[in-house]
């Protein structure tokens, strides 16, 4: 899934590549992709781009018609940029190609998602506050003011273990399964400590490894074309996605605990003091 670095680097390069272009063409290929019907999507055809903004884990494409074409790439979505689109309109069917977006120039992108669950999501709206998802939002941890006591504040009353509170877009905007691992690896925390059991060392040492592992994942996508920030952000990932592999810190190996629909990744070493974590689902397929 992308989360916020990817997604702030697809911000940077749409920026560069749409910024000024015509939008001639919007051809929706999977009609479930679509979350709005009024404005209706064509309504974006005509329009100049003007900016692209990132909320959360959602690009915002805005045009001087006023109009905002949003869109979320969810777990399996992903964003193709072509300098020349293919002639003529795409053929609806069962590949991955969900809608696809064309300039005056010839160029655009196509919006993609594998796999069976259809969960990329393309709203056309006057206020990126229009789309549920934006408005649920919670502080951007990369902002200027989101700071080490705003950060505490969050934290505070939250009775929710790690994992699932820095998942949590109403609490913080951008992290997902990939980077929480990660971030909770550098803070050397566990994911299952609840969130308000947190220290005051131990808040400063998780705004530290939140900051900085976001930081140095926007910096490493920096620049990247859009095909190549997949393989950039796995080849940057320390635990997560790397089960059974040596932990680079201290060489232990990397533990995962399944759930219905994911999976973590965690180093007992480095987290968890050599223990390792109850993972029921794994369990119940050795009984």
């Amino acid at each position: 899934m992308p989360e916020l670095p990817e997604v702030e680097a697809l911000k940077d390069f749409l920026t560069e590549n749409l910024v000024g272009h015509e939008v001639v063409r919007v051809l929706p290929v999977a009609i479930s992709v679509l979350k709005t019907y009024d404005p209706p999507v064509g309504a974006f055809e005509g329009s100049a781009v003007t900016g692209v903004r990132r909320h959360g884990k959602f690009l915002d494409i805005e045009g001087d018609s006023g109009l905002h074409f949003v869109t979320h790439l969810a777990r399996a979505g992903w964003l193709q940029w072509k300098d020349r689109l293919p002639d003529g309109p795409p053929r609806p069917g069962k590949g991955p190609l969900a809608l696809r977006v064309a300039l005056e120039t010839g160029a655009g992108f196509d919006l993609t998602e594998a796999g069976t669950q259809k969960r990329l999501a393309v709203y056309l709206v006057r206020d990126p506050q229009e789309v549920p998802g934006v408005a649920r939002l919670g502080p951007d941890p990369l902002a200027d003011d989101f700071d080490e006591e705003r950060f505490a504040a969050l934290l505070k009353d939250e009775r929710r273990q790690l994992k699932g509170a820095m998942r949590d877009q109403s609490l913080i905007a951008g992290v997902g399964n990939a980077y929480s691992d990660e971030i909770l690896h550098a803070a050397r925390m566990s994911p299952f400590k609840l969130a308000a059991s947190l220290t005051p060392e131990e808040v400063r040492s998780l705004y530290a490894a939140l900051r900085t592992t976001l930081t140095e994942a926007v910096e490493r996508s920096r620049g990247l074309a859009a095909g190549r920030l997949k393989a950039e952000k796995k080849s940057g990932l320390r635990v997560h996605g790397r089960t059974g592999e040596p932990c680079p810190v201290c060489g232990d190996t990397v533990r995962e605990v399944s759930f219905s629909d994911s999976s973590l990744q965690y180093c007992p070493t480095c987290q968890t003091g050599g223990k390792p974590l109850a993972d029921r689902r794994m369990s119940r397929l050795l009984k």
